[in-house]
């Protein structure tokens, strides 16, 4: 009788342990599973971020050459056409690079993936900015630049297919980024338009500048690297200020064909010219 209660006993605890060891067992099972997703999120978040940062990269490249292309436009008799080219350039980076990535972005936290295409922004920014500059003389509102980055595509959600709106989030403190990185650009600009014998050019450059550097004062400490573009601003101020200072008090000494190679001695005049040698290698 004994022999009989422990056997039975015996067969009871190995049923317990095999039924524990079942229950470990799944819950094993479902944290494994559990991590393979996230394990598939991460990745597929990883691979977002990457093709974004590409895109980023080709929307930098393009716009430093439509830069340069509008840099061209100085004393040229083709102005208008040098400009309407850049543009085409501009409508192409926005058709083939932030459409593409305006598609990566739906349905995400626009400012989940914003350091992945922020130098790509600002490096566009700053083209559309110069390009209204020679256009009109006018700057370009961050509305503008939002509308421009906003595309209509068909949506598979619904039946019958929809146009839904998807866009490349700005926000404004890219904007002013970009703009901050414009008056380098006006600075050469008007350094340029000097040999071509356009002596009015460093006086509206000037007094844009001024503008704008105003403007940015006004915002107050506002984040380092904002504090880094307004300085840049105050020094390419300062060298249009010495251009024009120089064409006021010594225009008359110096020949029209050397007063380019006069200002060509400003630091940073010419690094938009060694950028474009770069790229074009």
């Amino acid at each position: 009788m004994n022999v009989i209660v422990i056997t039975i006993n015996k067969c009871l605890i190995y049923s317990y342990d095999f039924l524990f060891l079942s229950d470990v067992d799944q819950q094993k099972s479902h944290i494994s599973q559990c991590f393979q997703e996230y394990q598939k999120e991460l990745d597929c978040r990883h691979d977002k971020h990457e093709r974004l940062v590409k895109l980023s990269r080709d929307v930098t490249i393009e716009s430093k050459r439509a830069i340069f292309l509008m840099q061209r436009s100085s004393g040229s008799n083709k102005s208008d056409e040098v400009l309407d080219q850049a543009w085409q350039k501009i409508i192409g980076i926005q058709q083939q690079k932030f459409l593409p990535m305006a598609k990566e972005l739906r349905g995400e936290d626009p400012h989940q993936f914003l350091r992945a295409y922020s130098a790509g922004l600002q490096e566009y920014i700053e083209a559309v900015s110069f390009y209204h500059y020679l256009k009109s003389k006018t700057l370009v509102s961050l509305e503008q630049v939002q509308s421009d980055l906003t595309f209509t595509v068909q949506s598979d959600d619904t039946e019958p297919p929809q146009e839904k709106a998807i866009r490349v989030h700005v926000p404004p403190s890219e904007y002013m980024l970009g703009l901050a990185d414009l008056t380098g650009e006006l600075m050469r600009f008007a350094i340029n338009s000097v040999g071509s014998g356009n002596l009015d050019c460093p006086n509206d450059v000037c007094a844009y500048l001024r503008r704008m550097l105003g403007g940015f004062e006004s915002l107050g400490q506002v984040s380092r690297e904002m504090n880094r573009k307004v300085y840049t601003l105050r020094q390419s101020l300062q060298k249009v200020e010495a251009a024009c200072y120089t064409l006021q008090i010594r225009g008359s000494e110096i020949p029209k064909h050397m007063l380019k190679d006069v200002f060509r001695s400003v630091p940073g005049a010419e690094s938009s010219y060694m950028e474009e040698r770069d790229l074009d290698e």
